[in-house]
């Protein structure tokens, strides 16, 4: 596995290097540019009391920076100042959600919109880097292809997904308030962009409480579980290489999959801290059930004193019951005009 992520070292360490260089003003003042240099200069890496590199906190990953790079931005990995804040006005106006008059937003566009403006929290800027994309490699910030096999799984999911639901398997683990699927590995959102790192001697808890997972990752050195048990956030073990924490995970259900992907996931993802507020997030998507090659995101996150907020989510709440009953609604509503006898 480890030979595929070579292809996006030379990325991984560029935008390590932009995030360290991000100017952090002295705590207390406005920080001229010199002082913040010559504190990012002498910033060393932070140690645990027992000497693991210290990762640990609320890191914020909100941005309105695409997974996938948008097709008109085609061969533009980066953003020039003017790009970047054309984008983003446009990228956030599309996603307001109180635009009624002016867009002519009907009832039934209003309802699925889901809550009002106020409660989206996607974030309203692009990386530090102005990337056009989270995913660094392939090159074009696309996700590979599917293999016939994840293109079978995805058009199952399609055609599921495109008539009323025969029972609640119909609807993904995330709607069903099971797993999120932003937890294994972590993507930005519309809200809850935030995880919380935790450390003790030979274990990383990672927690999202974007329903609400907790993964408890040893560092000891175990093997991974046997191959036939197989879990829904699948089976981590993590490890150091110099200041970086490795987690490799494996034995997944194929429950909750990370863009489709399958039961025979590998996921690796890197946790590097930057600067003393900066953390640099990477994962790597191998799956040759489902994609044609490997790929493999960056995200930034930023240290916050912000709180994690309660996601108030459970499997059979009244979200589901209300969704399956207007697809019965639907369904008689079909049966009633198949049936209806010409004037």
């Amino acid at each position: 596995m480890s030979h595929r992520f070579l292809a996006a070292l030379g990325v991984r360490a560029a935008v390590i290097a932009i995030v360290s260089l991000t100017p952090v003003p002295a705590a207390g003042q406005a920080g001229s540019g010199d002082s913040a240099q010559a504190a990012a200069d002498t910033w060393t890496v932070p140690r645990t009391p027992w000497g693991d590199p210290d990762v640990q906190g609320i890191w914020d990953y909100r941005t309105i920076t695409p997974l996938e790079r948008p097709e008109e931005l085609a061969g533009k990995a980066v953003l020039t100042n003017e790009e970047a804040a054309e984008f983003q006005a446009q990228r956030n106006a599309s996603r307001h959600k109180d635009r009624r008059v002016a867009d002519g937003l009907t009832p039934e566009r209003d309802v699925s919109n889901a809550y009002n403006h106020f409660w989206w929290d996607y974030g309203d800027t692009l990386t530090e880097d102005k990337r056009t994309s989270l995913i660094v490699d392939p090159p074009d910030g696309r996700i590979p292809a599917y293999t016939p096999d994840g293109q079978r799984r995805a058009d199952l999911r399609s055609e599921r997904r495109g008539r009323p639901a025969h029972g609640p398997e119909d609807r993904n683990v995330w709607e069903r308030c099971i797993v999120g699927t932003s937890a294994t590995p972590m993507n930005p959102g519309a809200y809850n962009n935030n995880t919380q790192l935790f450390q003790i001697p030979g274990y990383v808890v990672i927690l999202n409480e974007m329903i609400h997972d907790v993964r408890i990752i040893p560092l000891d050195g175990r093997p991974h579980l046997p191959e036939q048990i197989r879990q829904w956030k699948g089976d981590s073990r993590g490890r150091w290489e110099g200041d970086t924490l490795l987690v490799d995970t494996v034995n997944f259900s194929g429950k909750a999959a990370a863009r489709g992907s399958g039961k025979d996931l590998h996921l690796v993802e890197r946790f590097t801290r930057a600067s003393a507020d900066r953390l640099v997030y990477e994962y790597t998507i191998d799956d040759a059930q489902t994609f044609t090659k490997p790929w493999s995101v960056m995200v930034p996150m930023k240290k916050t004193e912000a709180p994690l907020f309660e996601y108030a989510c459970h499997e059979g709440n009244y979200g589901m019951v209300n969704l399956l009953a207007g697809a019965r609604a639907q369904d008689a509503a079909a049966t009633a005009e198949a049936t209806r006898q010409p004037q």
